[in-house]
């Protein structure tokens, strides 16, 4: 629809004309609009991957379309995450295997274990991240850390990556290039205090996706609500074209952000900024790139549409991290924005999804960085999701107290 294809060296509609990113966007949203709209209203409605879990029926026709429909929607340029399509799809294919073989133990334990561990090994098999996918499954939807659950998932999830990797070829999602070969004491300074701003960040970010997830319109609002949000993504694209897709074009630029400018395997160059590489000018783009993301992302979800947030929040924690980044390398220059980018990338992640293994695996599997980085990405993951964590608490602890008020006063 936007008429290249995504690579490391083109990670984003950075040369796609900018009406050829509005129309393409708002179209997108717009037929998506009306296939959502008859699919939530006219025919039985597909339950998230971790309502498949605990036992809600997942339709097979109606499955297979809201799957495709949030590829299609990514790929117009819409702001949203695509790798919900895989989870869902292993669980609804996991469902059907179960009543194949007659897999339902005693009050469904070994049913809801085959469905999350299907659907953790459909996110590791698409990026190649055997270990996310593992601790998606163990970490955040079952909760259970039992040695046959992990050694279950893990098994799962690499078969799946080894699967597509021979189909579709192996390559690093992200680009690091522009790292330092081995992190430095600076370097986990910077993840010990960068990790209380990204643990912030990541708890907002949140909180605004569950405020957008949980004010979808369920009627024929969406008809106008879609269309609306493909609009202003193309309008904001006309000056940030990075801030469409799931997030790589964004991250894409904070993990380079340090690489030569005459490079071709840097998105900088294909940006319009007049060859300025000051680090005022650096940061401001990041800094646009960041607010921009997070406030269109938010938007596309408040409008309807179905997707995820693991890219976005890599993207938004890259972005951060970079910006960071420039002023750290100042006073510390053995340490490289790009490492920086990554420890951001992580925390942020972490933090958002409170699922700090799974991010961080995530993300050091995606860049493909090296085995040493996990000693400064697991300080700022660790700090980050402490930080949110008591965050998230005190805000769900302020907001049950206003609402004791309310209902105090209105009686």
């Amino acid at each position: 629809m936007l008429g290249y294809v995504e690579d490391l060296s083109v990670p984003g509609p950075f040369a796609v004309p900018a009406l050829r990113r509005a129309v393409s966007v708002t179209a997108g949203l717009s037929v998506a609009g009306v296939i959502w709209w008859l699919l939530r209203t006219r025919t039985a409605k597909v339950p998230s991957v971790k309502q498949a879990v605990h036992g809600a029926r997942m339709p097979i026709w109606q499955t297979i379309v809201h799957v495709v429909l949030q590829i299609a929607i990514v790929g117009s340029g819409a702001s949203i995450g695509r790798e919900v399509a895989p989870r869902e799809l292993g669980a609804m294919l996991a469902q059907r295997f179960c009543d194949l073989l007659r897999i339902d133990g005693e009050r469904g334990v070994d049913r809801r274990l085959v469905v999350a561990v299907a659907a953790g090994a459909g996110l590791g098999g698409v990026y190649n991240a055997p270990l996310a996918g593992m601790f998606f499954a163990v970490e955040i939807l079952l909760a259970d850390a039992t040695i046959e659950t992990v050694a279950f998932a893990l098994g799962t999830s690499s078969v799946a990556a080894f699967v597509a990797t021979s189909i579709k070829g192996h390559h690093a999602f992200y680009g690091i290039g522009a790292m330092q070969a081995e992190h430095t004491p600076s370097l986990m300074l910077f993840a010990a205090l960068g990790g209380i701003l990204f643990g912030v960040a990541g708890a907002l970010f949140r909180r605004g996706s569950q405020w957008a997830e949980s004010h979808k319109p369920t009627g024929r609002a969406i008809l106008w609500m879609m269309p609306l949000a493909g609009l202003l993504t193309g309008l904001v694209a006309l000056a940030v074209p990075q801030v469409m897709g799931n997030g790589r074009a964004a991250a894409q630029l904070g993990f380079s952000t340090a690489a030569p400018h005459g490079s071709g395997s840097s998105p900088w160059t294909l940006l319009d900024i007049g060859g300025h590489t000051h680090a005022g000018v650096l940061a401001l783009v990041l800094l646009a790139s960041f607010a921009a993301k997070a406030a269109v992302t938010l938007l596309t979800i408040r409008s309807g549409a179905s997707g995820g947030v693991l890219q976005p929040g890599i993207a938004l924690g890259s972005t951060l991290g970079a910006t960071l980044g420039l002023a750290w390398v100042i006073a510390f220059p053995a340490d490289s924005v790009t490492s920086c980018a990554l420890i951001g990338a992580a925390a942020l992640l972490s933090a958002s999804q409170q699922a700090p293994l799974m991010a961080m695996c995530l993300v050091m599997e995606l860049t493909e960085a090296p085995i040493g980085f996990f000693v400064p990405v697991g300080v700022a993951v660790a700090v980050s999701s402490l930080v949110s964590g008591r965050l998230l608490a005190w805000i769900g602890a302020r907001e049950a107290l206003g609402a004791k008020r309310s209902a105090t006063h209105n009686k």
